[in-house]
């Protein structure tokens, strides 16, 4: 544990950032979930309806640095693809 003061106030502020970081992870996690569900009952409407929330979730984690800006990139773009393979 940090003994100097300015190190206990580094030490509480990396916490507070692991903890939002570790939120905004999860809930990349999740739209993704709910995106894939979607796709898997080949329900077009809702998996593309499903994408626009994912897509704005991916885009705001990317801008805290929560995730890697091509991460999202990446993630959303394999999305977008099962997405519009639908129907094909």
């Amino acid at each position: 544990m940090a003994n100097h003061k300015s190190a206990i106030k580094r030490h509480k502020q990396s916490l507070k950032r692991a903890a939002r970081n570790r939120a905004a992870r999860t809930r990349v996690k999740n739209v993704i979930k709910e995106v894939r569900a979607a796709i898997q009952s080949a329900n077009k409407e809702q998996a593309s309806q499903a994408l626009n929330v994912a897509a704005s979730v991916l885009n705001k984690a990317a801008g805290k640095g929560a995730i890697h800006w091509k991460k999202a990139s990446r993630r959303l773009s394999r999305l977008s693809r099962a997405v519009n393979g639908i129907e094909a």
